[in-house]
């Protein structure tokens, strides 16, 4: 009998996990990372994880098979340069992309309108310096065109903005394309929808964003590796950046564990104290990498989790695999 352990299974997720799940598959769901688990050994030859588990390299020797239910895959590419370069590995490239696009949408459009403020001033019911900015005729600067990045593409022209792309890869005809640079000069609204690899760490530098025009929105639905958080707040302070979104962020294994375990981090790197710091400020919201979490995208996400394992019971491999 095929066993899986799914890691990272939060309580809707499991729920619809176990509706698709055949019974000939033994299958075992925690809410907890790998590290949080504390297990010393892998608890199934197939593990499905998120973004947050880390797997331990003691582990590979057992596993036949990683499936991350997650768009990304950057986390399991060390696997392939591993001594176990065999292990299946296999990603979900296509639950989610207009929810992680829509929760972009929500982030620019209550940071132009200072939603948490208003919020702040209801108790006094006061309406000085909150003077918001309307969408319609700004320029979204939408870096990373792929799937989750047309979805806000089209949302930003939706809102009437000026919508300016930049990828590698110009394969949709109806995007109006430049490089980064062009792209984010005198942007209002920046969206960074982009894969994570080794050459694109720390992308949205001092520099990079310096591009912008002043008091722009910053949104990251990708990977927070790729916007320093030290570099955003440093931005925010001197008022070159209006907002800040995040749904991701650098050292997020290191975050998620210790906010929810409710451990200090005091003692944290410079780059998780900066987090910290910009969580109390109002021109910042932070989400807790939920950013894919709607009833249908959940309904899709363990839907495709199970025809990925089916597949794989099948043939020995991924319907969608990680990419080499």
């Amino acid at each position: 009998m095929l066993r899986i352990c799914y890691f990272e299974a939060f309580e809707e997720e499991a729920a619809e996990l176990r509706r698709f799940h055949p019974d000939e598959i033994e299958a075992r769901y925690t809410p907890a990372t790998i590290q949080e688990e504390g297990a010393v050994t892998p608890p199934a030859p197939i593990i499905s994880i998120r973004t947050q588990s880390l797997i331990p390299e003691s582990w590979l020797p057992s596993l036949e098979a990683v499936l991350s239910r997650s768009t990304g895959y950057d986390h399991l590419l060390w696997i392939r340069k591993s001594p176990f370069p065999g292990i299946q590995l296999g990603h979900l490239p296509v639950y989610c992309a207009r929810a992680v696009a829509e929760q972009a949408l929500a982030l620019w459009m209550s940071l132009l309108r200072r939603l948490p403020e208003q919020q702040r001033s209801f108790n006094r019911f006061h309406r000085d310096g909150l003077t918001g900015r309307e969408a319609g005729g700004r320029r979204l600067a939408v870096i990373g065109v792929g799937r989750i990045g047309i979805e806000v593409v089209r949302l930003g022209r939706a809102l009437g903005m000026e919508v300016v792309g930049s990828d590698l890869i110009e394969k949709y005809p109806e995007v109006f394309y430049a490089g980064a640079a062009e792209a984010l000069r005198g942007a209002d609204v920046v969206v960074s929808a982009m894969n994570l690899t080794e050459a694109n760490r720390g992308y949205f530098s001092r520099e990079r964003l310096s591009g912008c025009a002043p008091g722009a929105v910053f949104i990251n639905v990708s990977r927070g590796e790729l916007s320093p958080a030290t570099v955003l707040l440093g931005l925010l302070k001197e008022g070159r950046l209006g907002g800040v979104g995040l749904d991701v962020y650098n050292e997020e294994s290191t975050l998620a564990v210790a906010l929810r375990a409710g451990n200090s981090l005091v003692a944290a790197g410079e780059e998780v104290r900066s987090i910290l710091e910009m969580k109390d400020r109002a021109d910042v919201i932070l989400t807790p990498h939920n950013a894919f979490n709607t009833v249908e995208a959940v309904e899709r996400k363990s839907s495709q989790s199970v025809e990925q394992l089916l597949h794989y019971r099948e043939h020995g491999r991924f319907l969608w695999p990680v990419p080499d």
